[in-house]
Order: C-alpha cells, then sequence, then structure tokens
C-alpha cells in the first residue's frame, strides 16, 4: 500500500514537472494559446528585415500591441513584406504613424516598434488591410562593423 503512495506521488511530481516545462516553453517562444481577441491586419514594406521572424512582438512604447503573423518577398519590388495582427482594442494610430525594426537589448530578439503619427481632422485611422507607408528597415550590427572598419581604413590612407 505505502508503494502504492510513493509511486502516485512521483507520478504527480513528474506530470506536475512537465507541465510546469510546457508552461515555459511557451513562454520563452511567445506563443499565446488565447487567440479570442478581435483584431486587424496591417501591412508594411521594409528594405532589410534583418532578423524579424513571424510571432515578433509589435510594441508602442514598450506595450505589446500586435504580432508579425507574415513575412512575403513582393515579387515585383522584390522587397519584404510584412503583415501584422493588431489588437482591435488599439485601433486609434493615425496613417501617419511609422514602423521601425528594432532590437532588444545589444543582440536580443528583433522587434517592431510603431510610433503613432500626429493626429489632424484631414488625417484617417489605419483600419484592416491599410498599409504603413514609413517604414526604417533593420540595422544590421554585421554592416555597421564593415563601415567602421573601412572609414577607419580609408582615413589611414
Amino acid at each position: 500500500m505505502l508503494t502504492r503512495k510513493v509511486e502516485l506521488f512521483v507520478g504527480l511530481f513528474l506530470l506536475t514537472g512537465l507541465l510546469a516545462f510546457c508552461v515555459l516553453v511557451f513562454n520563452v517562444a511567445n506563443v499565446e494559446l488565447k487567440s479570442s481577441k478581435e483584431t486587424y491586419t496591417l501591412r508594411a514594406e521594409f528594405n532589410n528585415i534583418g532578423g524579424l521572424k513571424v510571432r515578433s512582438p509589435v510594441k508602442v512604447g514598450g506595450v505589446v500591441v500586435g504580432r508579425v503573423s507574415k513575412i512575403t518577398l513582393d515579387n515585383k519590388k522584390l522587397v519584404p513584406v510584412v503583415t501584422l495582427t493588431m489588437d482591435k482594442e488599439f485601433n486609434q494610430f493615425p496613417e501617419t504613424s511609422s514602423l521601425s525594426i528594432l532590437t532588444s537589448g545589444l543582440l536580443g530578439e528583433q522587434f517592431l516598434g510603431l510610433t503613432p503619427g500626429f493626429m489632424d481632422d484631414d488625417i484617417e485611422m489605419l483600419a484592416d488591410g491599410d498599409r504603413v507607408h514609413d517604414t526604417r528597415s533593420a540595422l544590421i550590427l554585421e554592416d555597421l562593423i564593415g563601415q567602421l572598419l573601412y572609414s577607419v581604413s580609408s582615413k589611414d590612407n
């Protein structure tokens, strides 16, 4: 009888550990199991998206207001097109807003920073399917280092 209780407690302990591990994996991967929120989509074109990935957050002042849902290549312009899924509760961004690809820390993950534009009576709000025209591409660390080395070597000559 005592052996059965020990086996039951060990089994519950292992099951709890496995459940905690799954929660940790979902949190690290930024996976949300709930998707009942209403959303709308926006599109943006960039020259270079760097290491931006699907499910990367869209932030305004550090607050997550949406996620990257799709990354494709425009066949005619040959530039990356990023599709964003935005929470419907954050639908008051003017069409003069801008998107920048930013990095968390020096070598952290990349995310989209949305900067709200100025509001005026003539300016409309971004709606489902709209395109954000003002975009700033990712800064690539290797490119910056290369430019630094090139400028140092050209000063030596």
